[in-house]
């Protein structure tokens, strides 16, 4: 099972922008889909945006705002996002699926306030 960290999370004014990226532990080359989700404090962890066999899909809420890219050789998923809301506001975990199996990054916080 693939590990997955996290970083580049922080504080950020509205409007704004921040990159977050996820390393794996291996070769990310044959996991079939990684992307990113977030959990805002009293609500459900919710889907930001998947990449999955040369396709991306995105939460309405993101859509074009945020970008989903992966390095193959590097084996980071990065996550763009841009025009920050504070509603943006979440713990954002990363998230790979190989088959039947899952994995998740331990979360990184992500603040948009003025």
């Amino acid at each position: 099972q693939v590990q997955l960290v996290e970083s580049g999370g922080g504080l950020v004014q509205p409007g704004g922008s921040l990159r977050l990226s996820c390393a794996a532990s291996r070769t990310i080359f044959r996991i079939d889909a990684m992307g990113w989700y977030r959990q805002a404090p009293g609500k459900q962890r919710e889907l930001v945006g998947l990449i999955s066999s040369g396709s991306t899909n995105y939460a309405d809420s993101v859509k074009g705002r945020f970008t989903i890219s992966r390095d193959n050789a590097r084996n980071t998923v990065y996550l763009q996002m841009g025009s920050l809301k504070p509603e943006d506001t979440a713990v954002y975990y990363c998230y790979a699926r190989s088959g039947t199996r899952t994995s998740w990054g331990q979360g990184t916080q992500v603040t948009v306030s003025s």
